[in-house]
């Protein structure tokens, strides 16, 4: 999206910069603020809001830029009528003060995320959700608030979702049919856990469980699904395909059936090692024999796949141009068309016994597999988003699935709430399952 640029370089002569308020100050956050401050004109990040405060400081210290520590609605607005910025530690101040374009939500988080999401909304600000656990476990929810709101909830360019949905909106706008929506991946190994990912993580300056979740495929199953979600596309199997191959991912388009992806009507899936890695792709068709020849002389071969792909997502460096697009053009990069199609089940990475109470994502106890959303329902399964602090009422063995039958839940969370409201609107049919109360 060029054209981008333009917007904000008008948006900066005219004085009137898009002004963002950001949720969390990991390293992502960090980076994005570096991104915008630096490198973003017309852009500017208004405030941060972060439990640590800190951290919120230290993200527009790397930038040069002083922050003020604000406690209340009044001295938010004061810090900003004199040109400054601000942090806090209460995210709802961002959401409820006047003066923010839109609120990036990128704390990794489920429940926190969950009622800052729904704040924002409530006080009519555009979401950028850059929090595929969120999006994957009540994202569908959360749209149909933001549609009653009238305002967009975004995922974001530059994580996987967000670059397979532009190449997946390209390729269609060409005329071709996306078939299968794919994430490379270098490792895929369910039984990872914190402690061997202690050392990775601390190269990266990341949290062990959040590498682990990228190890034990929790978090592709989380992108996966809101990919998913925002095509209409399921997945094949439980957990997906997840081919291995030692090669480029244009020479893999033989090893898939496309009768078995048309009559599907496309799915999403990974696969492991080929290059160009950690890219994206899309594998599409089309019956017209004047595209099929011009493929064929634009090197993409003869078909009937075609592979297209972009060989890098780049995190934060991407996010000012969704920012841009949500609020200069009203252009939503990713979001649910409806109902859930995908969800992410909860597996046991070992054996588990009664009594247990669940760690969180990227912990020592569970993994996440993308199963389509009526199967969910169908049987019960236990999303993984609503698992961390449920206890156990049974022993489970390693690699089983868990269902709402086997956990006591906190039944008062927000996310929960959101959950059934959700279930109750796109699979009524299910309602007497336990993941509805009547």
């Amino acid at each position: 999206m060029i054209i981008i640029d333009k917007h904000l370089q008008s948006r900066q002569q005219e004085g009137k910069p898009v002004r963002v308020g950001i949720i969390g100050a990991g390293v992502m956050a960090k980076g994005l603020v570096n991104q915008i401050i630096r490198y973003t004109p017309g852009m500017e990040v208004a405030a941060i809001a972060n439990r640590t405060i800190k951290k919120a400081l230290a993200a527009y210290e790397y930038t040069g830029t002083e922050a003020k520590v604000c406690n209340d609605l009044d001295e938010l607005q004061q810090c900003w009528n004199n040109g400054g910025f601000a942090v806090t530690s209460d995210p709802e101040l961002l959401c409820v003060a006047d003066g923010i374009d839109i609120i990036v939500e990128m704390t990794g988080t489920i429940e926190y995320a969950a009622n800052v999401v729904m704040k924002a909304i409530e006080h009519k600000k555009h979401v950028l959700n850059f929090n595929a656990e969120l999006d994957a476990t009540v994202g569908p929810m959360l749209k149909v608030y933001a549609d009653q709101a009238g305002v967009l909830l975004s995922g974001g360019d530059g994580d996987q979702p967000g670059v397979i949905m532009n190449l997946y909106r390209f390729v269609k706008s060409i005329g071709l049919t996306p078939l299968l929506c794919g994430n490379i991946k270098g490792l895929q190994d369910y039984y990872r856990n914190p402690t061997t990912q202690k050392g990775f993580a601390a190269v990266w300056d990341m949290t062990p469980e959040m590498v682990t979740s990228f190890a034990d495929g929790t978090k592709i199953s989380f992108e996966q699904a809101c990919v998913a979600n925002a095509t209409g596309m399921g997945v094949a199997k439980r957990g997906m395909i997840g081919l291995n191959y030692d090669g480029h991912v244009d020479d893999m388009t033989g090893m898939y059936d496309i009768e078995m992806l048309k009559e599907k009507g496309g799915i999403v899936d990974y696969v492991v090692g080929p290059k160009p890695g950690p890219g994206v792709f899309i594998y599409a068709t089309s019956d017209d024999p004047m595209t099929q020849k011009y493929l064929d002389y634009g090197k993409l071969g003869k078909g009937p796949l075609y592979s297209f792909y972009t060989p890098y997502h780049l995190c934060y460096f991407e996010l000012p141009h969704s920012i841009a697009r949500i609020v200069l053009m009203n252009d939503v990069v990713m979001a649910p068309l409806a109902g859930p199609v995908v969800e992410v089940i909860t597996q046991a990475k070992t054996d588990l016994k009664a009594g247990k109470k669940l760690d969180g994502l990227g912990g020592y106890d569970t993994y996440g597999q993308c199963e389509n959303a009526l199967t969910v329902q169908q049987e019960n399964l236990l999303p993984i988003g609503l698992a961390e602090g449920a206890v156990l009422k049974r022993d489970i063995p390693r690699d089983q699935c868990l269902t709402f039958d086997d956990v006591e839940l906190n039944e008062d969370s927000l996310v929960m709430r959101l959950y059934r409201e959700q279930t109750a609107m796109f699979f009524p049919e299910m309602k007497e399952k336990g993941a509805v109360v009547s």
